[in-house]
């Protein structure tokens, strides 16, 4: 027989953590002084603990391990929890991988451009689906949204409706126009609303990879924010696909609080620096 410690060496295995597996259930001492309390285990407990460490080193656990142990389990239900946890390891992997690729990617940046600080930063988010009313129509140029926010901000007047979120602008087309721009224009709400011919309340979806980078200012500098995201998406191994959105978060004479003031406050030279919009782009692996 061995006092605890002198298992501890035997094993490898810290006092601490044998204690631990006593207290579980997992590993019980061979022998316990009932008038000291020492704990005593025997050489043929080492097997069992061998056995303990060799699960927990595949992912398992603790709890997990003590199932495995007593033997209650059929073969079916072993091999589903161990095909489980390959499955979440590969997971970690590719999400390692990934991890490493914008890392490696933030890297050329630096070497090509001198500045460990860019601009912009860009970050993938899992954005949440959302009600919101919405405008979609064909507008001469990029520039000609305010009607349709006029029209909107109009609508939530008339109904008496307050934005639950910041309004945004979703853009269908696949590539750039100069004419004859695919757009809709939408403000989250939480009350149920009803639709009119131009007018429709839907489910905007959510996307669980949206590679977003936030633009501070004016509008007419907005370019610089896409250029960096396109840059972000080709150097991380990406593509695009869906529409793209613009989300107004701050600005100052459209608070999406009010609802006579929503979204979009025009593409000019002059709109206050205090802007704040982001730009997001679905993405999936290249």
């Amino acid at each position: 027989m061995f006092k605890i410690g002198e298992f501890s060496k035997l094993s490898q295995v810290t006092v601490k953590t044998l204690r631990y597996y006593d207290e579980l259930g997992l590993l019980k001492p061979a022998e316990v002084d009932r008038f000291t309390g020492y704990r005593y285990y025997s050489a043929d407990q080492l097997p069992r603990l061998n056995r303990i460490l060799a699960l927990k080193d595949l992912g398992l656990s603790l709890a997990q391990v003590a199932r495995l142990l007593d033997g209650g389990l059929p073969p079916a239900q072993i091999l589903g929890m161990l095909l489980l946890k390959q499955a979440e390891l590969q997971q970690r992997v590719q999400e390692e991988r990934a991890r490493l690729a914008r890392v490696e990617a933030r890297l050329r940046k630096i070497e090509r451009e001198g500045t460990t600080m860019p601009t912009y930063d860009v970050v993938l988010k899992n954005v949440e689906p959302q009600t919101v009313v919405a405008i979609r129509d064909t507008i001469p140029t990029y520039s000609d949204q305010g009607p349709l926010w006029t029209e909107l901000a109009a609508y939530l007047e008339q109904h008496g409706a307050k934005a639950a979120g910041p309004s945004l602008t979703i853009y269908y087309d696949t590539e750039y126009r100069e004419r004859d721009v695919d757009v809709e224009v939408a403000t989250p709400v939480s009350a149920s609303l009803p639709g009119t011919e131009r007018v429709t309340v839907r489910g905007l979806p959510g996307a669980k990879q949206m590679a977003c980078v936030v633009h501070h200012g004016s509008y007419d500098t907005l370019g610089q924010a896409y250029n960096a995201l396109f840059a972000w998406i080709e150097a991380n191994g990406y593509r695009i696909v869906g529409p793209n959105r613009e989300v107004y978060l701050r600005c100052p004479d459209n608070d999406y609080a009010d609802p006579d003031a929503v979204g979009y406050a025009g593409y000019t030279a002059d709109a206050p620096a205090e802007y704040v919009t982001e730009v997001q782009f679905p993405v999936a692996k290249a």
